[in-house]
């Protein structure tokens, strides 16, 4: 392993719990995941395509959220993370950071159904709810509570586990979710955190990535990719039920060649010495280029970078 010091970072920037949700749909064309476009003048990965995910809060760990959650228990959560406890939060935290952001509740109500969010008259409360939500003037197991909604964590599936290189100003360990999107919720950026939001195949998301139109992380690339091989939504759902083991991936921004790279575990130049210092900002400028050199990179590796298997060309 290598040491903190060694990238010339800061090993004193704490790692925070986070979660990502990838939201999956069948289109005209093939699955298709949701993604957002993180604002501009944020200080982590501005401007960049993500899923709908963040920092996992205090709310989120409390027990009584457990008696609305269906389908799973701490327990089995905690098991399927590799945690002694405390991992349904993971799965809470991925389902009301979707709602702030997107608009996407995965919580269904007394008959069983997704909640719909898209009937004219119920719109206005479910805004109201959302943003109380995202303010934090209320608490998602209170709006469960009013409109007697159950969180749908069993339909969750977990398949990837990322930590964010040290030398970032924010530094995470994000766990990474697969879900299929709900019928009646269409979804829109909360316009703040996010300022844009689309559907799109993996492959169409990566081609992108790779003619520079569009920035995305190397999480994010991965997941893509994963998706990719994949033609339905319930193909990869079914084969995220299967998964038992996912590995953990720590990248590294190193100097190679007088430039660049972001490598990964088993890289032959992971223990390259850090490409930049603390003095060396914004972090995210630094690692834009090389973060599209690896979408390039990655369908060469045999490194399985999620609990699907090694990564596969989606071209």
């Amino acid at each position: 392993m290598i040491p903190d010091s060694a990238d010339g970072g800061s090993p004193e920037v704490p790692l925070r719990d986070a979660a990502t949700v990838l939201v999956l749909r069948d289109g005209q064309d093939g699955l298709e995941v949701f993604m957002l476009k993180r604002n501009l003048n944020s200080d982590f990965v501005g401007g960049a395509h993500v899923f709908p995910g963040g920092a996992v809060d205090p709310a989120d760990r409390e027990a009584d959220l457990h008696p609305v959650c269906d389908g799973r228990s701490d327990v089995d959560a905690s098991r399927r993370l590799g945690i002694d406890r405390g991992g349904l939060a993971f799965w809470v935290a991925a389902i009301r950071e979707s709602f702030e952001e997107a608009g996407i509740l995965l919580a269904r109500d007394r008959q069983g159904q997704f909640v719909d969010l898209d009937h004219s008259l119920d719109q206005p409360r479910w805004s109201a709810h959302r943003h109380a939500v995202d303010r934090g003037e209320r608490r998602l197991v209170e709006i469960c509570a009013e409109e007697d909604l159950r969180l749908a964590v069993g339909e969750m599936h977990y398949f990837g586990h990322w930590i964010t290189p040290v030398g970032a100003p924010r530094r995470y360990d994000t766990r990474f979710f697969l879900a299929a999107a709900p019928t009646n919720q269409t979804p829109l950026h909360d316009d703040h955190e996010v300022i844009a939001n689309e559907w799109v195949r993996p492959a169409d998301a990566l081609d992108r990535c790779l003619a520079g139109e569009i920035t995305m992380m190397p999480p994010t690339i991965s997941s893509l990719k994963a998706m990719a091989r994949f033609d339905t939504a319930a193909d990869a759902l079914a084969a995220a039920t299967e998964i038992t083991s996912v590995p953990t991936v720590l990248p590294r921004v190193v100097a190679v060649d007088g430039g660049m790279r972001i490598v990964l575990p088993g890289d032959p130049d992971y223990s390259a010495p850090g490409a930049y210092g603390e003095q060396d900002r914004p972090w995210m400028g630094q690692v834009t280029e090389a973060a599209r050199v690896v979408s390039e990179e990655f369908s060469s590796t045999s490194a399985a970078t999620t609990g699907f298997g090694p990564d596969e060309d989606h071209r």
